[in-house]
């Protein structure tokens, strides 16, 4: 399965199935579920969420897109516009990963916070 890159200005009120829609003014993109299931799947971009790589040509997003509350539970990559299909997760599996992204966010959050306040009393 294919996804066709579609850059927009807002995310329309109807999503078309096989495009992924991208708004960089709003620093997202979101789609339709690749399962079929018809449930939309939103990825903000942010150094702690999902990364765009834009080829000229083709979309990759990092990392894979997991649907842990959707019903389907789908999980897979976009890379260069191809859906590849990842394993399932276990409940587990989802529960260790929520934690890791909740760890690796409070450490992000942590150091740019304590950068921030060294420039701030340095340059004062």
């Amino acid at each position: 399965m294919k996804l066709a890159p579609k850059f927009i200005e807002n995310i329309p009120k109807e999503l078309e199935d096989g495009i992924l829609y991208i708004s960089m003014g709003y620093a997202t993109a979101i789609h339709k579920c690749c399962c079929g299931c018809g449930n939309e799947v939103v990825t903000p971009f942010s150094p702690t969420d999902w990364q765009l790589q834009f080829d000229g040509k083709t979309i990759s997003l990092y990392p894979s897109i997991g649907s842990w509350s959707l019903p389907c539970q789908s999980h897979y990559w976009i890379i260069n516009n191809e859906v590849k299909w990842a394993p399932k997760w276990t409940k587990k599996q989802i529960e260790k990963g929520r934690k890791n992204e909740n760890i690796e966010k409070m450490i992000y959050f942590k150091s740019k916070r304590h950068k921030s306040l060294f420039t701030f009393f340095k340059n004062k």
